[in-house]
């Protein structure tokens, strides 16, 4: 329910628009004066503020003064008498979001509470989004404050410090092995090698030379001796990225270095031990893939000491906005653009789109958005009718001359062919932030 804040010293009116405004499904607390009011607004207020100009004591510009030097996001709508306009539209030039003429229809004024609270949430949201980023920069790698991330870090610690076997499965992107390298940096084994293995990328020719090494003349074109990853990996901690996809005549060679602990090159009279943390991810269900015949079961029971489940970003509650704050820092830092701000297509992406591809999907979110390559949903794009196709599209003429102009509404005007009281109207209509364009 959408809160709102209303002042005016006239009781009548004010028990009148409180009524209406209960009526229309707004939670609503009036006030006979200014300063009441001032002092009752929380710092994190998310709705709008109303308020008539033309008050005893403090009046409405000394209100939206004193607001704006507390939080100058607030929304404030500005309400006056048909001799005021001048006055009100100043006030827009000094921060209001908006303001209506008395006598005004309650759909009107509904109208503006709605864009400035949605303008509101916007900006709540960016300082959101700022903060998570400064969180997840100062703690674990793994971002998140859900359920299933606060028992993921518990459970990977619990993990790293037994140094044993581990298998991780989860989706595309969800950021397997970077859960292997942190059971590898929190273990007993860390300052040791740390050797990932990409299995679906193992070339048909080079695979077993790459993997288990050769000895001195056993392979053509080459008189040297070659140790293998596995043996690089040795003291250590060996990462199967994708073991679901590796070859099923790799994986008979493999289970016997996961077994014995030890690795045969190729051409070497004997096998070479090697001492081994294994840890082996897997997109798809094994047990699925030895059932189909492409998995060798024995190798699945082998791996299968300890499963970790790393959970898809739709299960996540919440995590999505951290995991965007983290990613939009990092884009700022690799691009050199310091000047996002979070639109509201992108808000809204972020809200209701599942994230199939997982973090590594949003991560190219953020960094298209960052760039300003992210598609951004028209205004009033889900309405048929003709008016708000129309008032959308004007809409977008006016932000794109701001945009054009860095805010400067002179050049603007130039450019729109539209007196400056019919743009001002306009851009209190539309919602149209103009300091944004400014910054």
């Amino acid at each position: 329910m959408t809160d709102v804040i209303f002042v005016e010293d006239d009781e009548p009116l004010r028990v009148a628009t409180t009524q209406a405004l209960q009526l229309a499904g707004y939670r609503v607390t009036s006030h006979a004066d200014a300063q009441a009011a001032l002092n009752a607004i929380p710092s994190d207020f998310a709705g709008a503020i109303v308020s008539d100009i033309r008050m005893p004591g403090m009046d409405g510009l000394a209100f939206l003064d004193a607001i704006r030097a507390s939080d100058p996001d607030l929304s404030v709508i500005l309400v006056t008498g048909h001799g005021d306009v001048a006055m009100a539209v100043s006030a827009l030039h000094r921060g209001a979001f908006d303001f209506l003429t008395k006598p005004f229809a309650v759909d009107h004024l509904t109208a503006s509470i709605d864009r400035a609270t949605e303008r509101r949430r916007l900006i709540l949201e960016n300082r959101r989004l700022k903060s998570e980023a400064e969180a997840a920069q100062a703690g674990s790698p793994l971002i998140g404050d859900s359920p299933a991330m606060v028992r993921l870090r518990a459970t990977i610690a619990q993990l790293a410090a037994a140094d044993i076997d581990v298998l991780v499965e989860g989706e595309t992107g969800t950021g397997k092995e970077l859960v292997a390298s942190l059971l590898h940096r929190q273990g007993p084994r860390r300052g040791r090698p740390f050797v990932a293995v990409n299995c679906g990328a193992l070339s048909d020719g080079l695979a077993e030379f790459e993997l288990f090494g050769h000895a001195a003349d056993s392979v053509p074109h080459t008189r040297l001796s070659r140790d293998g990853q596995i043996v690089g990996a040795s003291g250590g901690t060996l990462l199967l990225d994708e073991i679901d996809s590796m070859p099923l005549r790799l994986q008979t060679r493999l289970l016997r270095v996961i077994e014995e602990r030890e690795v045969h090159p190729i051409g070497e009279p004997r096998p070479i031990a090697v001492d081994l943390r294994i840890v082996a991810t897997t997109k798809t269900d094994l047990s699925s893939a030895v059932a189909a015949g492409t998995f060798r079961a024995d190798l699945f029971y082998r791996l299968d000491t300890v499963r970790l489940r790393v959970p898809p970003v739709r299960e996540r509650d919440g995590d999505a906005f951290r995991l965007f704050a983290a990613f939009i820092e990092e884009a700022k830092a690799q691009l050199g653009r310091q000047d996002f701000t979070l639109t509201d297509a992108a808000s809204r992406r972020l809200r209701e789109h599942d994230w199939p591809g997982n973090v590594r999907e949003l991560r190219n979110f953020a960094f298209e958005t960052v760039l300003g390559l992210a598609p951004e949903v028209p205004r009033g794009q889900a309405s048929a009718d003709l008016p708000s196709r129309v008032a959308a599209y004007e809409a977008e003429l006016i932000e794109a001359a701001l945009r054009r102009h860095q805010g400067r509404v002179a050049a603007a005007l130039g450019e729109l062919g539209i007196p400056r009281k019919t743009f001002y109207d306009k851009v209190a209509r539309h919602g149209i932030d103009l300091d944004a364009f400014r910054r």
